[in-house]
């Protein structure tokens, strides 16, 4: 058995063979700063990381929880939707598509305006 029979494609057994390119999420997660900052980070950030690599970035009317770990209120912020995207042809494998999109983006977050913050997760999921 070889590393590539490690991880087989199963998906055609449940959805039948998959033609053209399939959307892969590489990163989930928010971003944030205080409201009443001029910001926008859809101003900031680019709309892709590379071939076939999106980043997505949706301002939510509030976030999904109450406080943030360091106690500050979350109605105070502005908060994003993040996600990064892939579009994967064939068989390629998204964890090796991952780093090299993280690499990326880590330095533009990082260039942000002092108040941004953010967390991100491996997701690794397909959109259906």
């Amino acid at each position: 058995m070889s590393d590539q029979d490690d991880f087989r494609d199963d998906r055609a057994l449940w959805r039948g063979a998959q033609d053209g390119p399939r959307a892969v999420r590489l990163l989930q997660g928010y971003a944030w700063h205080p409201r009443e900052s001029d910001l926008d980070l859809r101003d900031l950030l680019p709309t892709t990381l590379g071939d076939d690599v999106h980043l997505l970035i949706d301002p939510m009317p509030q976030a999904p929880f109450a406080f943030f770990e360091d106690g500050t209120l979350s109605a105070t912020q502005q908060v994003y939707q993040v996600t990064v995207l892939a579009m994967i042809e064939g068989e390629k494998d998204p964890a090796k598509i991952l780093p090299v999109a993280a690499d990326k983006l880590a330095p533009l977050l990082d260039a942000t305006p002092a108040g941004v913050g953010w967390q991100l997760m491996e997701d690794l999921r397909e959109i259906e």
